[in-house]
């Protein structure tokens, strides 16, 4: 017969060990889920790559190479009386246009504009690259099941400071548990009167060693749902689509991997 005291210390231990597995899932980090995420689409890939594609007729070029960066889009502008081809570049030295190889000013508020349409097109080409840059903040909302598949599910805003003029928008990102790879994502937005989108991810191939999405684009009516509740509302059925994010002619060109 076993003392009293052996089985209470036994029941100690095993209750210990459960609480130690629980603790561990707890402790399971946003950070770390984006960390993962990233090296599941291409890594230090990058940061050392000339990215170039196509989408809704516009040529965009992102370079990356030892923290300096050039984001770039290129377009014949038809909608004067004579064609005049369009090349936009956002830096580390700051935002330019130029019309016809000529530098033209912008004002303040066209040039903000212009600004974020070019690194807004982007970012979302080349997520999740970007979700660790200083002014994101990351909060772990758990695991989700989402069509009988399970994923991490992570909520990112924005610091005022280096967020962009859309700092107050939200995000949600939902990463496979098993591969890391985003799957979906959702946006809540405030301009033009606001509204929530919600992406599921399609068409994923790797090029030149980094994985792309392309993307349904779904609405939700903030009205009278909330951000958090798109990922049920679209296993429902619930959701409406309004159109297709595709990037066309995609190309990656390594570039040498920079000196640390």
């Amino acid at each position: 017969m076993r003392h009293p005291v052996f089985i209470a210390l036994l029941c100690s231990v095993l209750l210990a060990s459960c609480g130690k597995e629980q603790n561990i899932t707890e402790r399971k980090s946003a950070a770390e889920i984006i960390d993962q995420a990233i090296d599941a689409h291409g890594g230090d890939l990058y940061s050392r790559a000339e990215v170039s594609f196509t989408f809704r007729g516009r040529d965009y070029t992102s370079t990356r190479m030892g923290g300096e960066y050039a984001l770039s889009r290129a377009y014949t502008d038809t909608s004067g009386e004579a064609d005049k081809y369009v090349h936009q570049v956002l830096s580390n030295k700051g935002f330019e246009t130029k019309v016809d190889g000529e530098l033209v000013a912008l004002d303040a508020k066209a040039a903000a504009a212009q600004k974020e349409s070019v690194n807004s097109v982007h970012y979302f080409a080349m997520l999740p690259y970007g979700l660790n840059d200083p002014a994101v903040n990351k909060e772990y909302l758990g695991e989700v099941s989402i069509d009988n598949n399970t994923y991490d599910k992570v909520r990112i805003t924005f610091d005022q400071e280096g967020g962009g003029t859309d700092f107050e928008d939200v995000f949600i990102y939902w990463f496979d548990t098993q591969s890391h790879e985003l799957k979906y994502l959702a946006y809540q937005y405030h301009v033009n009167g606001g509204g929530i989108r919600f992406r599921e991810a399609i068409n994923p191939r790797r090029i030149g060693g980094i994985l792309f999405n392309d993307y349904i684009n779904y609405k939700a009516d903030p009205q009278l749902h909330a951000l958090s509740d798109t990922d049920s509302l679209f296993e429902k059925g619930a959701l409406v689509e309004l159109s297709r994010i595709i990037s066309e002619d995609v190309k990656v060109v390594p570039l040498e991997k920079p000196v640390k």
